[in-house]
């Protein structure tokens, strides 16, 4: 819940100063939370530090997908884009890794987990510090300094409500878009493991191998998919892949052997083949004043929607309850819950995503109202184009229309 916070802060606050230094906030807060976390010692102070660590979670993905994405030229931006997402999919990969490494094979129990995840935040760190900022941003403050007697901020707070009054109906498009997606990725991946263990009888090797597959398939689908989609279109490419995905929902949740990591590989090529289109087409449906914002602040906003995809899909599966274990434990069919409820989502994706817009090979640094604030006359003639206006998507034979 509290992601939704963090994409809030540090969404408005890169909007306002930059990607630079709310990236590396974000960061040094993530050094400190996972740390705190391996020294914890009750359930409440546990859920109070990872609260906080949510906030710092929550306020990362805008300003990842801004700064990866906005400076790049139009032919660049699938490939990247997929390449971005799986980000998610490989650190995936190396958490199953190191968990199955570090958890419960020392004496310190599940706490090194979180101690080792305190130190990749210290590599970006450095790595960022001397990257430069992005272009788009530069560009962007080259305008608003072009108000002349008008604050920075008050310029700012203006085209926020320019903004808001022009894409509100697009933010809300956007949050329910994320709910699905973000449906298709936990409620194909949360319950899985459980899934192996307890239905299918999988030991913890076992688990750890279909799972690295899996993610293995996530990668590789992502980065091909994202790819794809500067040659086909964002919606269309999203479309194949819950086809797909539905397709391959069947051996995914009912195979009982070791053929079951190929359909794991496969289904995650879809569910993350699709994901991978969407930093890319949401940085082009997001207006460009606030793209940090509405991109990590929708993202989390149905992120939270979707929280509660395996505690769904676990409370379903006690309607279908399997013959107890040779331990007597409990065992339900997991695998019919996650067909039909993923059958589901697939379907709610492919609608919305069809009645859905398209703005593929958007300019980037296209404004939307920052005019209507600074004044027209600020905008015309060799003011503009010592603004780096026809940089920023201005162009004087374009009509007020075609430039918003």
């Amino acid at each position: 819940m509290l992601r939704s916070v963090g994409a809030i802060t540090f969404g408005l606050a890169s909007d306002r100063y930059g990607r630079k230094w709310p990236y590396i906030v974000n960061n040094v807060l993530f050094i400190i939370f996972e740390l705190a976390t391996g020294f914890v010692n009750t359930y409440s102070q546990f859920l109070g530090v990872r609260a906080c660590f949510g906030i710092a979670m929550g306020g990362l993905y805008g300003n990842v997908a801004a700064t990866a994405l906005e400076d790049l030229p139009p032919a660049a931006r699938g490939i990247v884009s997929g390449m971005l997402q799986q980000g998610y999919a490989f650190g995936y990969l190396l958490a199953v890794v190191f968990a199955r490494a570090f958890v419960n094979t020392t004496s310190h129990g599940w706490r090194p987990l979180f101690w080792f995840g305190a130190c990749p935040p210290v590599l970006l760190i450095i790595f960022r510090y001397f990257l430069p900022e992005t272009e788009a941003f530069q560009r962007r403050m080259e305008l608003r300094k072009a108000g002349g007697d008008i604050e920075i901020e008050k310029v700012f707070i203006q085209e926020g409500k320019v903004a808001l009054k022009k894409y509100w109906l697009m933010l809300i498009y956007l949050v329910l878009l994320m709910a699905g997606f973000n449906f298709m990725s936990h409620g194909s991946q949360d319950l899985y493991p459980t899934m192996l263990q307890n239905q299918l009888g999988f030991g913890h090797d076992r688990v750890t191998v279909t799972q690295v597959v899996a993610n293995l398939g996530a990668i590789t689908g992502g980065t091909i998919v994202g790819y794809s989609s500067q040659i086909f279109g964002r919606r269309i490419s999203i479309i194949a892949m819950c086809i797909l995905g539905g397709a391959l929902l069947y051996p995914y949740g009912f195979l009982r052997s070791n053929s079951i990591m190929a359909a794991a590989f496969f289904e995650q090529f879809a569910v993350q083949g699709a994901w991978g289109v969407i930093p890319i087409h949401l940085m082009e449906l997001s207006p460009a004043s606030f793209r940090t914002f509405v991109v990590g602040t929708s993202y989390q906003l149905g992120n939270l929607v979707s929280s509660a995809s395996s505690t769904i899909e676990a409370t379903l599966g006690e309607n279908w309850p399997l013959p107890p274990g040779k331990d007597g434990t409990k065992r339900y069919d997991y695998g019919r819950v996650m067909v039909i409820f993923m059958g589901a989502v697939f379907a709610y994706v492919m609608l919305l995503t069809f009645i859905g817009p398209e703005r593929k090979n958007r300019d980037m640094f296209q404004d939307e109202g920052l005019e209507d604030v600074i004044g027209e006359s600020k905008f015309k003639g060799e003011d503009l184009e010592e603004m780096g206006g026809e940089k920023a998507g201005f162009d004087e034979k374009e009509d007020s229309t075609q430039r918003v």
